[in-house]
């Protein structure tokens, strides 16, 4: 077989970066359910009809066809894509089992996604996603919107990273403040608005003209929304100083300013309302929300969600939602490209069972096999080289401990080879300190 050629996009961790990977995920999944949130996953196909409807993403769904089928195109049951975000399937999903759910149904799901964009720093084309939602059935309480942030707060603030700031807005501020100056297509002001931080403000202004009609006037007007933020509910202030009266506009101003609040109470600092955040997606009705990891804000959002009204819909009955997910790869894409993450040793194995000669490897497994009964991380020796040896590999694998079973009735011993401390064991009884039983994450 000749030598693979790597394929950008797919990353693939080294096992110390899976480790370092799953203790992020079981930070994230106890603080989810921590919050009541239940675990769930979805497939990871969707039909093509449902995935090319949602947004601007959808330029870029995989396809998914039969290795037989047609060079014409994908066709009846092979007109299938795979998901590029959760909420879409997870829309798919209360549909099809809104008889089986309790409302309001609170829903966690962590599952790879994929998306066919340019690969760079922190954006893949296969990622892991760690998404909570809360849908419910007619209506959903503007409160739950103020909850996601929390969540998230209490999430990253349990992981061994930078702080984080998380961004929030309200579509219908945005909205209604191009309704009241007089802008006809508020979704083009909403997609060209969501281009600032990359294009900036005069290509916006052009933009805003180009795709929605906006006069120079009205471009000024929404650049200056735009610009407004503020870690409090003083952002109502700066919007009603710009003379723009709007029902909607009311309306997002009341939701968004109980979110910055209850934000405050639980954690000061954690949120600030920023009117440029608006989200490329278009199923976004209320609330949205960007993640800054503090030091790393060139990359962009780590974290993000919003409001959606219209999402699932089954003829007069909705199933409006707000939801929130945690961009896992692109967080530790960011961390490991700095160095900013390690892990205190590559493998999970806490003690290396020594073994003397091959004709006593039964005695080194039944060690191993009762350290293992008392959750520690036990392997036994690959060979029955030298002890030197043995040690040279422990060490070089990170392994803190080697056991030495005792020989003619002798006791057995264990060795710290970090410090050289060795002492008396029994298999049965012996301990490592806590904090060596797990490799610790940093």
């Amino acid at each position: 077989m000749s030598k693979p050629t790597p394929i950008s996009g797919f990353p693939e961790w080294t096992p110390a970066q899976r480790m370092i990977e799953q203790y992020v995920l079981d930070r994230i999944r106890d603080t989810f359910e921590l919050y009541g949130f239940a675990p769930l996953e979805t497939r990871a196909v969707e039909p093509l009809d449902q995935l090319l409807r949602k947004g601007e993403t959808s330029k870029e769904v995989y396809l998914i066809r039969r290795l037989q089928a047609d060079a014409d195109g994908p066709a009846g049951d092979d007109s299938l894509g795979l998901h590029f975000d959760l909420t879409v399937p997870f829309a798919r999903y209360v549909l099809e089992n809104a008889g089986k759910l309790q409302f309001p149904f609170r829903r966690y799901q962590i599952q790879k996604v994929w998306r066919g964009e340019r690969p760079q720093e922190g954006r893949y084309r296969e990622f892991l996603q760690a998404d909570i939602d809360i849908v419910d059935r007619d209506t959903l309480a503007a409160h739950h919107e103020a909850e996601m942030p929390l969540v998230i707060g209490d999430a990253l603030r349990s992981l061994p990273i930078p702080p984080v700031r998380i961004q929030v807005n309200n579509r219908k501020i945005c909205e209604g403040f191009y309704r009241g100056v007089g802008l006809t297509d508020p979704e083009a002001a909403l997609r060209a608005v969501d281009k600032l931080d990359k294009i900036g403000p005069a290509r916006v202004a052009e933009l805003l003209a180009e795709t929605a009609g906006a006069s120079e006037a009205q471009a000024k007007a929404c650049l200056a929304l735009a610009e407004i933020s503020a870690p409090d509910a003083s952002f109502a202030d700066a919007v009603a100083a710009l003379g723009v009266s709007e029902p909607l506009l009311d309306e997002g101003i009341e939701e968004l300013v109980r979110v910055v609040e209850t934000a405050a109470a639980h954690s000061p600092g954690l949120c600030v309302a920023d009117l440029r955040i608006a989200r490329g997606l278009d199923y976004y009705t209320g609330t949205v929300y960007e993640t800054q990891l503090l030091g790393y804000e060139r990359f962009g959002s780590i974290c993000s969600g919003g409001r959606y009204d219209n999402l699932a819909s089954s003829g007069a009955t909705r199933f409006p939602g707000v939801g929130i997910s945690i961009g896992v790869t692109r967080l530790l894409g960011l961390l490991f490209g700095a160095g900013a993450l390690s892990v205190s040793r590559d493998v999970p194995t806490c003690v290396l069972v020594a073994v003397t000669n091959e004709e006593r490897r039964g005695d080194s497994n039944r060690v191993a096999e009762a350290l293992r009964g008392r959750g520690v991380p036990t392997e036994v020796s690959p060979s029955a080289a030298k002890f030197g040896k043995q040690i040279r590999y422990a060490e070089r694998r990170g392994i803190p401990y080697v056991w030495f079973p005792g020989a003619d009735g002798a006791a057995d011993e264990v060795k710290d080879i970090r410090s050289g401390e060795q002492v008396t064991a029994a298999a049965g009884e012996w301990a490592p300190p806590a904090a060596d039983i797990r490799p610790l994450v940093s």
